[in-house]
């Protein structure tokens, strides 16, 4: 058997303090992905894209428009670098393994603790390819073909499923009796139903495994209800 080289895990990046080293094109894509995953963001950069600079002026980041320093890292979660200086990335890396930190260099996988996998989202529905390094533009060929795979019922159904989720437990439904029935939503075609849009059928379904009070329309909020 090959030992797989990394662990795969999902971050929770919530509230916490995070660091790209970096404001152009490669370092505003990390920004905007940390900021979606509503991490304090810290940009150290001497010059910005227009994109980073509009994120300042919203407040939604901290911009320190200056060359960066080894202090920068310190009291920070995960840190990202971004720069097209090899010596200044591996200075990056050095800095945070010396506070054991979360830390990935962009496109150098020999001197980053963790890597990028690319990502196919559909609201909270999410997948994630690695090639553990070895060719991100496979994972970006393999991302495209997902994207047409999986539409955003995905997500939308994502979205149900977890308001069902909530409502059986605020009815005092005990968690170990929800599995066969989120089983019998599945094999109930739900998903091609709201890919469709037919929510009548949905309803139907809804109330034959759940019983009354279980309706799409009642559980989903509007910006959740299929689009043409």
């Amino acid at each position: 058997m090959v030992n797989m080289r990394y662990y795969p895990v999902n971050l929770d990046i919530q509230g916490r303090r995070c660091l790209v080293v970096g404001g152009g094109r490669v370092g505003a894509r990390k920004v905007d992905t940390l900021n979606q995953c509503g991490a304090r963001v810290t940009v150290v950069s001497p010059k910005v894209s227009p994109a980073v600079m509009q994120l300042a002026a919203e407040k939604a980041i901290v911009l320190k428009q200056r060359p960066y320093r080894a202090s920068d890292v310190e009291g920070m979660f995960l840190v990202i670098g971004a720069t097209d200086d090899e010596t200044l990335n591996r200075q990056i890396h050095a800095d945070a393994e010396r506070l054991n930190l979360l830390c990935n260099i962009a496109d150098r996988p020999e001197i980053c603790n963790f890597i990028l996998p690319a990502i196919v989202r559909r609201g909270s529905f999410v997948m994630a390819i690695s090639t553990a390094g070895k060719s991100p533009a496979f994972a970006k060929h393999i991302r495209k073909r997902l994207e047409t795979q999986f539409g955003p019922e995905y997500g939308l159904v994502l979205e149900l499923m977890g308001a069902i989720r909530s409502k059986l437990l605020a009815d005092a439904h005990e968690p170990e009796a929800h599995k066969p029935l989120f089983e019998q939503l599945i094999d109930g075609d739900l998903l091609a139903l709201v890919k469709d849009q037919k929510l009548d059928q949905v309803d139907q379904l809804l109330e034959r495994v759940l019983g009354p009070g279980y309706r799409y329309h009642q559980l989903m909020p509007s910006n959740q209800q299929p689009q043409e």
